[in-house]
């Protein structure tokens, strides 16, 4: 059997390496290593794919939330409300900007933002809500902009781990994950369903003058070269990363299948073992049957994370290591107890989800290049453990 991985970025290149070194050694030739055609070519490509009407390539995923935050205009002392049980990034921005980050628990099934949760915390210097797409499914958006309506905020999309998944409306219209509020974030860092080999990160949205604002924040504040009309930071795609993603992105929807395949496997081999909780696929895709079915793409399995309700996560966790079987615990302290971000404003109360959580959850292999039996030997070990 081939050597398991968390993720299998090897064997996946080897797949396209003929196509990604071709570009890669077309923009070693034109030196056009910023803002080269690539770059254009991309940001075309995959405004295309979205069917949205503006794609702001940047640096990387963290900075894309920090330049949505700057070009949407919040002040210092403005509350941005956020899920507490998500990756740091999503509460660090908030931090950078001055903002105030307000966190609240998230749902037992999806891990997404807890949407009872969100309307108490609102306050009248609520400005933003960040809804984080975790793991790869879209937060409960019909919901969330009812409420961001009903308030008059922002929403700003933290879609790092969903690119890819559709979202679907109680009258069946569809949207891509990102594209869905006044602005979305996705990351491209490697291990991603669409991910570069290097650092990458891009800004979606359909609002001309947000992405007139984000264009020139990117670069500098600049619009014409030495003249700075706004407050920018220096936060660019570079060339060779385009190329990848140009390559990649034709193939993202046959990644996302084959990681829904995977998928499938897991939750049919844990399906009758009383201690595992597999994962929602939460959707409102006509004949959708909740089960990863073929007939919609509401989740994109960014991570395939498993709930143990025996106390023996822990426990599990080092069998697997050391039955070779890497595997990974997203995540194991919530944001409202981590020392940067703890405030006399929670109560632990606020997060009974998330603290069971912390303690349930672990995330196996979950990758495009997973075969049959990898996934058998993975299930068995874990089922002969967890019974």
């Amino acid at each position: 059997m081939k050597k398991i991985q968390m993720v299998d970025l090897q064997s996946q290149y080897q797949k396209i390496k003929e196509t990604v070194d071709a570009s890669i050694e077309e923009v070693l030739n034109s030196s056009a290593y910023i803002n080269g055609p690539y770059v254009h070519e991309f940001q075309a490509a995959l405004e295309e794919y979205l069917n949205v009407k503006h794609v702001i390539p940047c640096a990387n995923g963290t900075d894309a939330l920090q330049i949505a935050m700057m070009g949407l205009g919040l002040e210092p002392g403005d509350e941005v409300i956020t899920a507490d049980f998500t990756f740091a990034a999503t509460v660090e921005v908030i931090g950078l900007l001055q903002l105030t980050p307000v966190l609240v628990d998230v749902e037992p099934d999806t891990f997404n933002i807890d949407i009872e949760a969100l309307k108490k915390a609102i306050t009248p210097k609520t400005k933003a809500i960040v809804p984080v797409h975790l793991f790869g499914q879209c937060a409960n958006m019909e919901a969330v902009l009812a409420i961001a309506k009903e308030h008059n905020l922002y929403v700003i999309e933290d879609n790092a781990q969903a690119i890819g998944a559709d979202y679907t409306f109680a009258d069946g219209t569809k949207k891509k994950a990102g594209t869905i509020g006044n602005v979305g974030t996705t990351s491209f860092f490697p291990s991603k369903n669409l991910g570069c080999y290097g650092d990458g990160g891009a800004i979606f949205t359909n609002d001309d003058d947000l992405a007139h604002t984000l264009r020139g924040i990117v670069n500098h504040g600049m619009y014409k070269r030495y003249y700075h009309d706004v407050v920018g930071v220096n936060s660019r795609l570079d060339s060779i990363q385009a190329a990848v993603l140009k390559a990649k992105l034709p193939l993202l929807d046959s990644y996302c299948e084959a990681r829904r395949n995977a998928a499938r496997f897991y939750n049919n081999a844990f399906a009758n073992n009383p201690s595992i909780i597999t994962p929602t696929v939460s959707s409102k895709a006509a004949n959708c049957s909740g089960n990863i079915c073929s007939t919609c793409n509401c989740h994109v399995f960014h991570q395939y994370t498993l709930r143990i309700t025996n106390g023996k996560r822990n426990e599990l966790h080092q069998h697997l290591l050391d039955n070779g079987i890497p595997n990974a615990i997203y995540y194991p302290v919530p944001l409202h107890a981590q020392k940067a971000y703890r405030d006399d404003r929670y109560n632990e109360s606020d997060f009974t989800v998330t603290n069971q959580l912390i303690d349930e959850v672990i995330s196996l292999p979950m990758h495009t290049e997973l075969d049959e039996e990898q996934l058998s030997f993975i299930t068995k070990t874990v089922n002969d453990f967890i019974n």
